[in-house]
């Protein structure tokens, strides 16, 4: 239970800096960090229960478009966290556009992985 909630601390961290960069993606939610934290919760859940399975899955998709499947399977879960968080809580993160998701996407995972390293996780 402990590394969920050091994993949900450090997406909660990389969405807040996805949010900070990119002017497409907007918190909702009064103040702001509630909004990210909500979208970075179920990030985190979604990456500890489906996503693996569904990379399996993919595999050979992935091999026939080296790769790219991965970002399209990556948008679909950052659009599920946020109708999730928003549906779920009223506050979460609006994702506007497939190209900016995926520069979220590549923001949120190097921020993520400075930040495990940092913290030792």
């Amino acid at each position: 239970m402990t590394h969920f909630i050091s994993r949900w601390l450090v997406l909660t961290i990389a969405a807040a800096v996805m949010v900070a960069l990119l002017p497409s993606m907007q918190p909702i939610g009064d103040p702001p960090i509630f909004g990210v934290a909500a979208f970075a919760l179920f990030m985190a859940l979604i990456n500890a229960s489906i996503k693996p399975i569904i990379q399996i899955l993919a595999i050979p998709l992935s091999l026939l478009t080296f790769g790219l499947s991965a970002l399209i399977i990556n948008w679909m879960f950052m659009r599920l966290a946020s109708w999730l968080a928003v549906a779920t809580f009223g506050v979460g993160v609006t994702i506007n556009g497939f190209g900016q998701a995926m520069l979220g996407s590549l923001i949120m995972t190097i921020v993520a992985g400075i930040v495990s390293f940092i913290i030792g996780e």
